[in-house]
This record gives C-alpha cells, structure tokens and sequence, in this order.
C-alpha cells in the first residue's frame, strides 16, 4: 500500500534461491528493509512498480500480478477485510496519474530464479548496458517527450523478458475452423447455453452421469467447478472426461490456485489430446476460504490472465512458455470469467478487456440479479470492444428463498436487489418465486446487445435448469417417446 506500512506484508518477503554475490546481499537487504517497509514489497526481484501507479501488487492476499480478482471491492480484500483492495487502489491512482493504460498490459509471471534478489543493481547494469552515462546525458538535450520514451523503454525492457511479450494490444486467434461444438455454436450467431455442475464428495462417476443424462438435451456444455471455494472434490479434469464419455460437451475449468506454469500446459495438452476443447481459465478462491485446516496460502505462481497468455500462446505459436517448439499444438476454445459486480463497472471494463488482450474468447459472467447494472456493465465492455471480440454469456440460477439470497449477497462479486428479497420473504411457494424471478432476468438478460448465451449455475440445483430452458423459450421440451 502507499505511505508508510512497515511490516504489512501480507505474506513474507522473499528470499534467493541460490547464493548471491556479497554486493548483492548487501544492496539486497537494503532494499527488502527500504521498499519493504513504504511498499510492503517482498522482493519479488521483477519489480512492476512503474506499471502499478507505485502500488506493489505482490503485497495483496493473492500476490495477482494482473489484478484484481472477482471478488474487489471498495470495502476492503475479501480475504482479508482489515486491509483494502490494493488493486482497487492501484486502479484508483493510475485513474488519478492518467496511467490507466499501463494497466492493460499483460504482465508476467514470476521468474523465481530473481526472487529475493536484488533489483536495483540489477537495473543499474540494465541501464549501463543499454543507455550508459552518454545515452543519458543526451537524453538531457531532447524533448521531453523523447525522455518520456527512453524511460518508458528502460522499464519496458526490464519487465517483459525475452520469454514474454504481453502487450497492451488485443491478438486476434489465428484463423481456424472452431474446434468444438460450444465454438461452431457461437460463431453461427446460435444462442448458446451451458451450465454449471458441482463435482461430487466421493468418487462415483454414476453421481455426474446422472447429470450429465439429465440436462444433455437442454445446454450446449457442462462446467465443473476446479475445488470451489479451495475444498477438495472431483477433479474438474475427471468430470469433464465421464462429461464427454457421456455424449455431453465439458468446459474444463481450470484454477491457477493450484497450478504452476508447468503443469497448466501440460494439464491442457492431455486435456486436448482426450478432445476437451472448452477450456475456462480462473484464479480461484483463496485458500483462506477452505475448510480447517488451512494449506499454504503463498504458492501462486500465475493467475488467470497469465494462464490465459500462455495457452494462446501454445494454441496459436505452437509454443510453449520457454519458446520450445510443440509438434501438435492444442485446439482450445479459451474462456474466462466475467465479474459484472465486482468493484465498479469502469473497473472491470479494463479488466476484461486485459483477459481479452490475454487471450479470452468467451466469458462466462457471475450470478446477474440487477439487470440494470448489468446492462451498465455490458455498455462498459461495448465501450473496450469486447462484444463482437468475444462472445458473453449471462449468469443465471434461482434463488431457493430469502434466507440463500441474503447469503449469496455477502459473497464477492454477488449482488441481489432487496425487493427481489423482499419478493422471496413474502412468497407463499420462496422456491416457486425463485424460479420466476429467474424467468423474469432471463427474458430480460436475453435482450441486451451482446449477449450470446446464458450459463446456468444452479449449483446443487441443477434439477431445475430444464424447466428454466423450457419455459424461457430456449429449448423445447424433451419428448417422451
């Protein structure tokens, strides 16, 4: 955070793998103990101060370097409520520096063999290989928007290493026949709709069958959530195979919370290699919001946009991070989620438009109960050319009663209007109403520009998604015969 923090790290400082030379040892402490104690840093050793209004993002619960995650708000981490969103501050100062564009670059991962070492040495040698004391002393006698350049390419140079190239710039995928049912779908101009399943506590392969057969007829793909809420199930990759062995499309969702930069591209080939082409990239919940006890809460080594970059890269470079060749690359349809109530509007505008930039050619949102800040939303991403670049599909799910409803609004990035409440509290039928209510956003959701499908998250109530898809007019009935 800015200003004087000392020892408000909210995880520790790093420290070198390896031994480092006595200068740098020395030059090194200084350092943890100066930005340590006015930026909270943690000797990260790939410093993106510059990029970040000065904020360090590396001091927030999760550490995200391309944040913030879909639960920010104004009122403080969602993790951890005594401290505020330090995306949400960033976010803010750059708004305030007129440095909001620095925010759409997509930013590496982590070099961890730099971690807990030295930064400043390591741009001094940056800056006397590159522009050395005449280079500057030139620099004196140009203008300033010369200067302003030959600054902004130091850092440039020092922040994307050669293994990286995450620009400001939105990539298109390279040219290609859609590599899966969900894909041919959406770029037809069909309405598309998918569904979210909850993987089972055991494994019985008969418990996602048995969904799968239940709703096959009525959405294009099923979802699995990767250990919602950082609790162990199913695996997402494991339900998305039975999915498919079953006559269903899966969207593999993949959580970044437990993987490393190897195993994601590994996961993914295996995953294409069995034709699971739908992959939806997210961070996932902090390990905080697991059950007791809690497991290491400082082992993220990339978040969802990183992820996002990666895979686009493997797909259409046919590469992997390190630059080595892949001889058959992945056909994926990369997806990422949409937090339309998460932070401000205008904030997640950026957001998602850096997920684009990343990589993501379709979004799946979270829960939509306010259609008019959702429709606020939906005008925001029109604004970063989004629609028309990806393809948005609307949260959907019914409320059992009041009670789930007001619980749901105490989770990140949910937000349910008190007269819809208020309708639930005073129903004769809470659930009937719930199921009405969702018919109601449905119809609405349905005609706002942009939208091209819906996903359904009647997690634990998936039962009720085919009444949903029939009586909203999206499917018919499923005959007898």
């Amino acid at each position: 955070m800015p200003g004087f923090t000392p020892g408000r790290r909210w995880q520790p400082a790093y420290y070198p793998f390896h031994k480092e030379p006595f200068l740098d040892r020395i030059t090194a402490s200084v350092e943890r103990f100066l930005k340590g104690t006015f930026f909270g840093c943690r000797m990260c050793g790939n410093c993106l101060l510059q990029e970040t209004a000065f904020i360090c993002p590396m001091e927030g619960a999760k550490g995200l370097r391309n944040g913030p995650c879909g639960g920010s708000s104004a009122a403080g981490c969602y993790v951890d409520p005594t401290r505020p969103c330090i995306w949400y501050e960033i976010y803010q100062r750059s708004e305030k520096l007129g440095r909001s564009e620095y925010l759409m670059e997509v930013l590496p991962p982590l070099d961890w063999d730099k971690v807990g070492t030295d930064t400043w040495l390591d741009g001094y040698r940056h800056w006397k290989e590159n522009i050395g004391i005449r280079g500057a002393w030139n620099a004196l006698f140009t203008s300033p928007r010369e200067r302003a350049q030959l600054v902004e390419k130091f850092f440039h140079d020092i922040r994307q290493p050669v293994w990286w190239s995450g620009d400001r710039e939105y990539h298109p995928p390279v040219e290609h026949e859609p590599v899966s049912k969900l894909e041919q779908k959406l770029v037809n101009g069909e309405f598309a709709i998918t569904v979210e399943i909850s993987p089972p506590l055991s494994d019985s392969p008969a418990d996602v069958i048995k969904k799968v057969e239940m709703l096959r007829d009525y959405v294009d793909a099923a979802n699995y959530t990767d250990s919602p809420s950082a609790t162990p199930r199913m695996s997402s990759f494991s339900c998305a195979v039975l999915t498919l062995q079953n006559g269903l499309e899966p969207v593999l969702q993949i959580a970044a919370r437990d993987r490393t930069r190897m195993s994601v591209q590994a996961e993914v080939l295996g995953a294409s290699a069995l034709g699971i082409r739908n992959i939806l990239c997210l961070t996932g919940d902090h390990p905080r919001m697991g059950t007791m006890p809690h497991g290491r809460m400082d082992i993220w080594d990339i978040d969802s946009i990183q992820m996002l970059w990666i895979l686009r890269k493997m797909r259409d470079q046919g590469q992997f991070l390190d630059g080595r060749e892949i001889k058959s690359p992945p056909r994926i349809f990369l997806g990422a989620a949409g937090s339309p109530f998460a932070s401000e509007v205008r904030l997640q505008g950026i957001r998602e438009q850096k997920k684009l930039n990343a990589g993501a050619q379709f979004f799946q949102t979270n829960l939509i109960y306010d259609t008019d800040r959702f429709t606020e939303y939906m005008e925001t991403l029109d604004k970063h050319g989004i629609p028309g670049r990806a393809y948005l599909l609307a949260g959907i799910a019914p409320v059992k009663n009041a009670k789930a409803a007001r619980f749901m609004n105490q989770i990140p990035g949910i937000h349910i209007p008190q007269p819809l409440i208020d309708r639930l509290e005073n129903a004769k039928d809470a659930r009937e109403e719930g199921v009405q209510i969702a018919l109601e956003i449905i119809e609405k959701v349905r005609k706002i520009p942009g939208i091209s499908g819906l996903h359904f998250m009647s997690v634990t109530w998936e039962s009720i998604v085919p009444r949903l898809v029939v009586e909203s007019g999206l499917r018919p009935e499923k005959s007898s015969t």
